[in-house]
This record gives C-alpha cells, sequence and structure tokens, in this order.
C-alpha cells in the first residue's frame, strides 16, 4: 500500500531563494520541451531526448538529471493531455531522484539547486517520523502556501484481512452527521457547520475591505478552516475503522459519485452545503485507514437508503417525516432516518459480490450468507 509523507523543509532565505529559481527555471524548461515534443511529434523520453536536451543543459542551465526529469515530466504530461495545448505552471512539482536527491539521516536533505547542492534541515512529525525509513529517495519538491514540501512516497506492508466474520457495518455519510453507522454510533456536524458559516461571515467582510493586511487574514482562515475539517474527518475516519474491527465487521460506505451535480436546482444555502462537504475527503480517509487495517470496504448505491424501510423494504418519499426521523407509512417503524439509512446500507452491501469476494476471511461468511 502506497502512503505519501510531506516533509517541510526548514529553509533559510538564500536557500529558499535557490529553490524558487530551481523550481521555476525546470518549469519553462518542462514548458520548452512539450512545445518540442508536440510540434514534432515525439512523445517517448528517448526519442525526444536528443532533441532538447543539450538546449535544457546551456540554455535553462540544468544539471543533466534535471533534464532527464524534465523530459519525463514533459512526456507525461503531453501523454495525459493529447491534443491540447500544455501549459505549465511556475511553480509546479518538481521530481527528484536519488541522483539529485539525498536523505541525510533522518533530519537533513541534501538537494541539488542550480548553483549546485544545498544541505537543508527537515521538519515533520511524529507520524512521518515513524516511516522515515521506507523513503527511498525520489520525492516531489512542492511550494505550498509559501514554504517548500518534499512529498515523498512510501510503501507500506499490506494488513492480513482482518476478522469479518460478523458481518458489515453500514456507514451513512450526511451534512448534519458526518458519519452514523448501523450500530446507532452518530458523528455530528455540527461543529464543523458552525465553524464553516462563522469562516463564510468573515470572508466576506475581509473580502469587502479588500486592503492588505485583508488578504493576509484570508490566507489564514482558509488554512485553519482545512486543518480543522481534515482533522475532524481523520478522527471519524478512524473511529469506524476501530469499530469495525472491535465488531469484527467489513466496512460498508455509500457511492456518492456525483452528488454535487444532483445539487442543481437546490436552495442556494443547500448548494453551499454541499459544496462545502468534505465527503470525498472522508470517504478517502476511512478506505485508506480500513485498507491498513485490513478492513474490506464496499461502495453501494444510496439512492432510497433514506426513504426505504430497513424492516419491511417499503419506499416512499413521505417515510422521511423529517430531516430526524423516518416512519415508516407501511410497517409504522419509527427511527433516527441517519441509522434507517446506515441499515439500508448495511443490507444492500451484505448482497455484494465484490465484498464477498474481497478476502478469504470474507469468503466463508459470503457462503454462511448465501446458504
Amino acid at each position: 500500500m502506497k502512503q505519501v509523507l510531506a516533509l517541510k523543509l526548514d529553509t533559510n532565505p538564500e536557500q529558499y531563494q535557490a529553490l524558487l529559481e530551481t523550481v521555476e527555471t525546470f518549469n519553462r524548461a518542462c514548458q520548452y520541451t512539450a512545445g518540442i515534443a508536440i510540434e514534432r511529434g515525439i512523445f517517448n523520453k528517448l526519442a525526444l531526448q536528443p532533441h532538447v536536451y543539450g538546449e535544457l543543459r546551456t540554455r535553462f542551465g540544468l544539471s543533466a538529471q534535471m533534464a532527464i526529469r524534465a523530459i519525463a515530466k514533459a512526456v507525461e504530461t503531453c501523454k495525459r493531455h493529447p491534443g491540447i495545448s500544455i501549459t505549465f505552471a511556475a511553480h509546479g512539482a518538481m521530481v527528484y531522484d536519488e541522483r539529485i536527491l539525498t536523505f541525510k539521516g533522518t533530519s537533513e536533505v541534501l538537494i541539488r539547486v542550480l548553483a549546485g547542492r544545498i544541505l537543508i534541515p527537515l521538519l515533520y512529525g511524529e507520524y512521518q517520523a515513524a516511516r522515515m525509513e521506507r523513503i527511498r529517495g525520489q520525492a516531489d519538491l512542492v511550494l505550498k502556501e509559501g514554504s517548500f514540501y518534499l512529498y515523498a512516497c512510501i510503501e507500506m506492508p499490506v494488513a492480513p484481512p482482518a476478522d469479518t466474520s460478523n458481518g458489515i457495518l453500514g456507514v451513512d455519510l450526511g451534512i448534519v452527521n458526518l458519519a452514523t453507522d448501523s450500530q446507532g454510533a452518530s458523528y455530528s456536524g455540527e461543529k464543523v457547520k458552525l465553524v464553516r458559516r462563522r469562516m463564510r461571515r468573515l470572508r466576506a467582510v475581509l473580502q469587502k475591505k479588500g486592503t492588505r493586511s485583508a488578504r493576509k487574514h484570508l490566507v489564514r482562515i482558509r488554512r485553519k478552516q482545512s486543518r480543522f475539517v481534515r482533522n475532524t474527518n481523520h478522527c471519524i475516519a478512524k473511529h469506524l475503522v476501530q469499530a469495525a474491527l472491535t465488531a469484527k465487521k467489513a466496512l460498508a460506505l455509500e457511492d456518492l459519485t456525483g452528488i454535487l451535480k444532483q445539487a442543481n436546482g437546490s436552495s442556494r444555502e443547500m448548494r453551499w452545503l454541499l459544496g462545502n462537504w468534505a465527503f470525498n475527503q472522508l470517504r478517502e480517509f476511512i478506505t485508506y485507514k480500513a485498507q491498513a487495517a485490513g478492513v474490506p470496504v464496499v461502495f453501494v448505491d444510496p439512492r432510497d437508503t433514506s426513504r426505504t424501510c430497513c424492516r419491511c423494504g417499503y419506499c416512499d418519499k413521505f417515510n422521511r417525516r423529517s430531516r430526524s426521523e423516518f416512519q415508516c407509512r407501511q410497517c409504522g417503524l419509527t427511527l433516527d432516518a441517519d441509522l434507517n439509512a446506515a441499515l439500508n446500507i448495511e443490507a444492500r452491501a451484505a448482497q455484494s459480490d465484490s465484498l464477498m469476494c474481497r478476502s478469504a476471511s470474507l469468503a466463508g461468511w459470503a457462503q454462511t450468507l448465501l446458504a
């Protein structure tokens, strides 16, 4: 399983300027290389190299390996976007490999810039520290919000399949409650919503003011909100995966692809809520944490999960008496609406072939289910 570690570079002003010039020059070189590749119809790295290598070395001042990396990035971009004009951002990511980047222990990195090699201290937390030994030399240099980071991809061992003999834990994702599982546990999104509303009002005031200080404040609150939401989603994902492990169950989530398009025609407030709902981030966090723990995850069709009775299967939009209350018009079942949806997700996942075939541990449970 692949993971990405973000390592901040603790640069001084001279080192920062050297990295900035290198990144800008590298991306100009990529732009030149992509232009030659498109003009001559050459989209193979080895075939393109004789046409651009000398110019990259003399005109742009790139080292030999930097030139090779620029050619590789340009060719890969052209292949991903055939037939369209390619534009490289001035501060786009720069790819480093073990020939132009060397980690010195776990606290410093020796990195190649236009003028030579410079030694820069690294800043990171406990999470990264426990995985530093897995870095194998290749990383992307990224300029993010005024600071340089190295994004290093590492290979983590795949966990053995967890015991899921007790079935499935269905999870309903929402706005008022960010997540509700089929065991009745609920994770409120009220605090997240309050933070977002407060930030929206503050942004409106600052944007209207338009001063330099206001713009700096806008950047700070955007980062603060992003960190808050990300931390909340991490905590919820961690609790859900741990609940599945404790209950010896697999996880089932809704496939919410395209939900924003479905919001067209809704009220402005609803469109804002959905547009600011980080459900995709939460789903990704749940998925990778479950994979790391060996817990299978299956995605099911969310259609009518909130309108269908989890006991008798009767579906009617009037079953949903309010946002929080579900009452079946056929059998009379009264239940929390989010819990009802989570139970329906669990039931749909129980019939999923993709889940049944996910691991050897699930195969035995599937046979029992189908018997």
